[in-house]
C-alpha cells in the first residue's frame, strides 16, 4: 500500500520540481536581461555629493547611456581585464556631463563635467576659467545665502558659463579666493580628459592631483557613460529602509528632468 500511495504523490512532486525550475529560470532569465540591459544600454547611479551642484543635487537618481562613447572594460561590472581600450568609441564633446572610473582605483564612480579635451590647455585664474588662452564667458545670475559643506552658511553666486561651441550650463561659485580658483596651466594629455565640478570651489575634480585625493586627468578607457536625465530624486535622509520617506523626502520637481 505504502508503494501506491508514494506512486500516487510522484506527480505531485514532479509539478512542484518543475514549478520551481521554472521559476529559477524566470529569474535567471530576467537576470540576464538585467545585466545585458545594464551593460550595453543604461545604467543608474546615484549622486552621493554636492560638487555638482547646482545641476546635480544630493539624493539625484540618474540615468547614464552605456552606448553614447562606445564600451571599455569599465563597462562590465567589477570591470574585469577582457580588453584594453574602448570599442565602437565616440568622444565625448566638451560640456557633457560624465560618469567615469577614479582613475586612481579604477572602481569608485565619479560624475563630473568634460571641461578639457585632449590637447587643451586649461587653467583657472581669479576664479575664471581659461580654456587654450581664452577665458570662458560667464553672466551672474545672482547670488543667494545658503548652507554649504564649509560649514557655516555662505554666499554662493550662481553663473551662467558658455563653453567654447555654445555649451551653456550654471555653476556655483563661493568667491575668487579658494584653493582651486588660482591654478597651473594643465595640458590634457592624448586619449585623456579633464573634469571639473560645477560646485566650483566644492569639487576635488581635475584640479586636483590624484596623490592629492584628486581626480587627475580621466583615460578614455575610464569614461562609464553620458548623464542623461535625472529620473528620481530625494532629499539626504530618505532610506529604502524607511517607506514613509520615499515620500516624504521626495523631490518631485527633479523627476524626469533632462541633463544638458
Amino acid at each position: 500500500m505504502s508503494e501506491n500511495v508514494q506512486a500516487a504523490h510522484t506527480p505531485e512532486k514532479s509539478g512542484a520540481v518543475n514549478e520551481i525550475v521554472e521559476i529559477v529560470k524566470t529569474v535567471v532569465y530576467a537576470l540576464l536581461i538585467a545585466l545585458f540591459l545594464r551593460v550595453i544600454f543604461f545604467q543608474p547611479f546615484t549622486i552621493p555629493s554636492a560638487s555638482m551642484e547646482p545641476n546635480l543635487y544630493q539624493g539625484d537618481y540618474i540615468i547614464v547611456s552605456k552606448y553614447t562613447y562606445g564600451y571599455s572594460r569599465h563597462s562590465i561590472p567589477f570591470s574585469p581585464r577582457i580588453f584594453p581600450g574602448r570599442i565602437l568609441e565616440n568622444v565625448p564633446q566638451r560640456g557633457d556631463i560624465v560618469v567615469f572610473k577614479l582613475p586612481s582605483d579604477g572602481h569608485t564612480d565619479y560624475v563630473k563635467r568634460v571641461i578639457g579635451l585632449p590637447g587643451d590647455r586649461i587653467q583657472m585664474k581669479d576664479g575664471l576659467l581659461f580654456i587654450n588662452g581664452q577665458q570662458v564667458k560667464r553672466d551672474s545670475l545672482g547670488t543667494k545665502r545658503e548652507e554649504s559643506s564649509f560649514g557655516a552658511a555662505r554666499d554662493v553666486t550662481v553663473y551662467r558659463e558658455t563653453l567654447p561651441g555654445g555649451r551653456t550650463y550654471v555653476t556655483n561659485d563661493y568667491g575668487t579666493d579658494g584653493d582651486l580658483d588660482n591654478t597651473e596651466t594643465f595640458v590634457v594629455p592624448e586619449k585623456h580628459y579633464f573634469m571639473m565640478g560645477d560646485n566650483r570651489d566644492n569639487s576635488s575634480d581635475s584640479r586636483v592631483a590624484p596623490e592629492m585625493q584628486g581626480v587627475g586627468y580621466v583615460p578614455a578607457e575610464n569614461l562609464v557613460g553620458k548623464a542623461q536625465i535625472i529620473l528620481l530624486s530625494w532629499y539626504p535622509g530618505a532610506s529604502i529602509f524607511k517607506p514613509w520617506t520615499w515620500f516624504l523626502d521626495a523631490r518631485p520637481s527633479r523627476f524626469f528632468h533632462a541633463l544638458k
